[in-house]
């Protein structure tokens, strides 16, 4: 109940504020987006869409955890705290890039190596800050093969961090429609919360619907043709929430089926480009990363946005099937 009321609360802040303030705000600031020159060329027409509108579900978000988890805070249970502050700390390093993009006017903004320092960074404290509540171990189980590897903690903490990063950029690569990484992680959020009453997780549950009503109502304005983008400012933010429930479930490898829309998406660049340099010029898919190439195919957003979205779901179900037999 309490994770309905959450997702309830969420959807209604952020409805509420994204049209009448953040919306308005956007569009008076300017805060347009900038189209790569080397998308397709129809996005140009999508030239000048507000983006950094992950700050109308951020504030939702916020305005629910701390609504139905201020009883948990004072009682020192603060999961959904800790996600909440990571996520928006990918979510901070995501507004720096949209500004940077909106006060030049192009598609640039911090460095990729300062993008990369940074979320870095927040991982490590993350992970540390996780192993020093006890939250995290060092053994690593493997989704539908009911195998557990353990790994040292230095090995352990190298490869997380890493796939933090991995997972917060391919949330990010997988946000180049409108609506797509809104829709494809709506199952996500529902993933973590049906595992929060599985294994009476409350701050997880909480955090989770809370996540969810705010996608929800943020689709609202984001789904095609949208009206708002998301910018780096909600698709970072946005896989730090992702990354970080895995984290805060001690199941970070649950990332691959749940998060297989952002694999695919992610593999689908480093193909394209790692062909592209070996055949000096040839290339597996019309154009990367994959959306991109079934729009060259003739596709719709509409429809890939729904069959992506279909796809994760089938997995995030798939997933949730696998972990009913682990012991909590």
């Amino acid at each position: 109940m309490e994770i309905m009321i959450a997702c309830v609360l969420s959807f209604a802040v952020t409805a509420v504020l994204g049209r009448w303030v953040f919306l308005p705000m956007l569009r008076r600031l300017k805060a347009g987006q900038s189209i790569r020159e080397v998308g397709p060329k129809w996005h140009a027409t999508k030239a000048g869409t507000p983006t950094m509108g992950g700050l109308m579900f951020i504030t939702g978000l916020a305005a629910a955890i701390v609504v139905m988890g201020w009883q948990g805070m004072v009682a020192g249970e603060l999961t959904h705290i800790y996600l909440f502050l990571f996520a928006s700390v990918f979510g901070v390093i995501g507004f720096l890039d949209d500004y940077e993009k909106v006060k030049r006017h192009q598609n640039l903004g911090l460095t990729a190596i300062q993008k990369f320092l940074l979320q870095l960074a927040a991982a490590i404290l993350f992970l540390m800050l996780m192993r020093f509540e006890g939250q995290v171990t060092p053994h690593l189980y493997v989704p539908f093969l009911n195998v557990d590897l353990t790994l040292s903690w230095p090995m352990y903490m190298v490869f997380s961090a890493f796939v933090i990063v991995g997972a917060v950029n391919a949330v990010n690569i997988t946000d180049g429609l409108d609506g797509l990484a809104a829709s494809v992680t709506v199952p996500v959020a529902l993933f973590y919360a049906a595992v929060a009453v599985m294994w009476g997780i409350r701050q997880l549950g909480l955090f989770a619907g809370a996540l969810l009503g705010g996608l929800l109502a943020f689709l609202l304005f984001n789904a095609h043709p949208a009206r708002v983008f998301m910018g780096d400012t909600g698709s970072l933010f946005l896989g730090g929430a992702v990354a970080g429930m895995a984290f805060a479930i001690d199941l970070p490898l649950i990332l691959i089926p749940v998060g297989i829309i952002y694999i695919i998406e992610t593999l689908s660049d480093i193909l394209q480009v790692g062909y592209f340099k070996l055949t000096h010029g040839r290339r597996i898919f019309k154009m990367a990363p994959i959306h991109h190439h079934f729009e060259m195919c003739g596709w719709s957003e509409v429809k890939i946005v729904t069959v992506f979205t279909v796809i994760s779901a089938v997995f995030c179900a798939l997933a949730l099937l696998g972990l009913m037999n682990i012991p909590v």
